[in-house]
């Protein structure tokens, strides 16, 4: 995990989910764990290199766990961690946000 985090909280939050991608990765893996081609169809329109790294750089900064198990083809499975779950809050702000938004503006 990145031990020079900025001194803002509100900096430090952006930083591990300021990609997209890596918020609707959470928002997928908030209902349990997922192999990597759920993730991908779930999450749309991204190529299999941005989400290998968005992945690994969410393991990196704690927030997902990835199993690799031996087997032929292999299988892997991502499971957000107790830190990536405490998001969950800041998500659920986001979609009543959106929702309001889009009330107002359609």
């Amino acid at each position: 995990m990145e031990k020079n985090l900025p001194a803002c909280p509100v900096e430090t939050t952006l930083m591990l989910i300021s990609d997209r991608w890596k918020v609707l990765i959470i928002r997928d893996l908030l209902d349990g764990t997922k192999r990597f081609g759920e993730i991908k169809k779930s999450v749309g329109n991204i190529s299999q290199k941005v989400l290998t790294a968005n992945l690994r750089s969410m393991e990196n900064s704690g927030l997902l766990t990835r199993k690799v198990y031996p087997e032929v083809p292999p299988r892997v499975e991502y499971t957000l961690t107790e830190t990536g779950y405490s998001l969950k809050p800041i998500l659920d702000a986001m979609v009543a946000w959106g929702t309001e938004y889009k009330k107002k503006n359609s």
